[in-house]
C-alpha cells in the first residue's frame, strides 16, 4: 500500500468554551477536552483510511494550560504513523482569547485508532508521509511509542504485577 500525505488526514475544528463546559474554577473540564480530542482523532483517521475507526488507546494527554469561558478552542489532528490496521493520531489544542487575540497551547495528545470494515474486522491502512518538521519528528519516534504500547499490553496480560517496593521512597 502506498503512503498518503499527512495533509489527507489533517482536520481542524473550532469550539467555543461555554459555561456548561467549565468547572467551579471557570476552566474547561478535562473530560470535555478529551471528548473533543477523541472525536477529531477519529475524523482524521477516517479521512486517512476511508473506513470507520475505533479508538484503541489514548497514549498520552498533556494538559498544559486551561481555557476559560469565552475562549475559542482550535483543535488540529493529523495521522502521524500507521501500522498494518492502526493509525497514530496527534492532536493539538489551542485556546484563543477573543479580547487579546492571545493563543495558548492547552493540550497535546496521541491516540491510536484502528480501521474496521462493515463487519467490525480490522482492515489494512495506507502508510503516511509526513509534511512538516513536527510531523517528521513524531513519525520517527513512532516505533518507540508502539514498542511501549506492546510492553504495556504484555504487562496487563501477565496480570500487571507491580513490585510493592518500587513505589516506596
Amino acid at each position: 500500500m502506498e503512503g498518503l500525505s499527512t495533509n489527507v488526514s489533517r482536520t481542524l475544528q473550532n469550539r467555543l468554551v461555554l459555561p456548561p463546559d467549565t468547572n467551579h474554577l471557570g476552566t474547561i473540564f478535562g473530560g470535555t477536552v478529551l471528548s473533543y480530542i477523541d472525536e477529531i482523532a477519529a475524523i482524521a483517521a477516517m479521512k486517512h483510511s476511508r473506513r470507520a475507526v475505533v479508538t484503541a488507546s489514548i497514549d498520552s494527554v498533556n494538559f498544559l494550560s486551561s481555557a476559560v469561558v469565552g475562549d475559542i478552542l482550535t483543535l488540529e489532528a493529523v495521522v502521524i504513523s500507521t501500522g498494518r490496521t492502526s493509525m497514530e493520531v496527534f492532536v493539538k489544542v489551542e485556546s484563543e482569547n477573543l479580547k487579546t487575540s492571545k493563543k495558548t497551547l492547552t493540550t497535546t495528545s496521541i491516540l491510536t485508532m484502528v480501521a474496521k470494515d462493515e463487519n467490525g474486522v480490522p482492515v489494512p491502512v495506507a502508510g503516511v508521509i509526513p509534511e512538516s518538521i513536527e510531523e517528521w519528528k513524531l513519525f520517527n519516534t513512532a516505533d518507540m511509542r508502539r514498542q511501549h504500547r506492546l510492553e504495556m499490553r504484555k504487562s496487563k496480560q501477565a496480570g500487571g504485577v507491580i513490585d510493592e517496593n518500587s513505589s516506596k521512597g
